[in-house]
């Protein structure tokens, strides 16, 4: 249901009134002015095992910091837009034989569908439309690239920036996804989660000191409900590249 708020008109008029007299009766209620009852005592954090030794590394590796240049793409004039989204997959490919490429391979059958790529009127093609934005403020455009991991339900996601001139990948996650979103300098993914009404949120953001995309909130939200629950999404320390 829409959130409806109140008229600013009805909100001065009742402001007005409660000024007069606290004894009035309050605008659009039929009874008079009530408390809200006691205001609880704010309680602050409580700190646990005090004692217990910091850890001085990180226990999994999630690759926030895994930026590579592509091999074998170039980039026309420095412009990302004319950069062929087809052939950054292929390169991905090649550059990864062990999840594309055999009869065993994980993701044999992204591989096999790319011939499928470039054929009028084909929805084999595993490879999603392109989005451009500038994610790291240099006022350029840069490329979120999605693509089907096939067999099963994952999606990769990519994002490439142009830094000098070559084409650098700046972020991998796959996952089963229920959708991606674009906002500022964040690429936000939603996937589904094993447990009936909520859903994983993850944010990457563009860090400048690391030029590369940081997993920079990881939340389990409640959902509205409506959604067909899905299959669990993987955590961060198995589905990131």
């Amino acid at each position: 249901m829409p959130l409806r708020l109140p008229s600013p008109v009805r909100v001065l008029a009742c402001a007005a009134v409660a000024l007069v007299s606290v004894t009035a009766t309050a605008c659009g209620d039929a009874g008079g002015l009530r408390s809200a009852g006691p205001t609880p005592t704010a309680v602050g954090p409580a700190r646990l095992w005090p004692d217990l030794p910091p850890a001085s590394s990180p226990a999994y590796e999630i690759g926030e910091v895994d930026t590579h240049v592509v091999k074998g793409v170039g980039v026309p004039g420095g412009d990302i837009r004319a950069v062929d989204p087809v052939a950054v997959v292929r390169a991905e490919i090649t550059a990864n034989p062990d999840d594309y490429a055999g009869s065993r391979a994980r993701y044999r059958d992204t591989a096999r569908r790319m011939d499928d790529c470039g054929a009028a009127g084909s929805r084999g093609c595993p490879v999603l439309r392109p989005y451009y934005r500038d994610l790291t403020g240099d006022g350029r455009d840069d490329l979120t690239l999605g693509f089907r991991l096939l067999p099963g339900e994952l999606t990769g996601v990519r994002v490439y920036t142009v830094h000098r001139h070559r084409l650098q990948q700046v972020m991998a996650y796959d996952d089963a996804l229920s959708g991606v979103e674009i906002a500022g300098r964040s690429v936000i993914l939603r996937a589904p989660s094993e447990v009936t009404g909520y859903e994983y949120r993850l944010q990457w953001t563009w860090d400048r000191d690391q030029r590369a995309m940081l997993l920079t909130h990881d939340e389990m939200l409640r959902t509205s409900g409506r959604e067909k629950p899905g299959r669990p999404s993987a955590t961060p320390s198995a589905s990131a590249r």
